[in-house]
């Protein structure tokens, strides 16, 4: 399990340097951020029990932070200039 975290921790990073040269530097820095968690994770050896446990704070927070985003922070139609 622990070796996923450091495949998530690869694949975000990829999203990361994606996003800055989509010259998105917000976005970037978010998907580094993550990036920096899952290989931090990928190393501390925890049971596979917890690491289940992380992944599910993980997406809680994702969620939540997401819809939040749509609910609120969005422009109702997008940008149509």
């Amino acid at each position: 399990m622990d070796k996923m975290y450091r495949v998530m921790g690869f694949w975000t990073g990829i999203f990361s340097v994606m996003f800055y040269l989509g010259d998105m530097p917000k976005t970037s820095l978010l998907f580094l951020a993550q990036t920096g968690f899952f290989i931090l994770l990928g190393y501390l050896k925890l049971s596979e029990r917890m690491y289940v446990y992380v992944f599910f704070v993980y997406l809680t927070l994702f969620f939540a932070g997401f819809t939040y985003w749509t609910t609120f922070m969005m422009t109702p139609g997008g940008n149509a200039h």
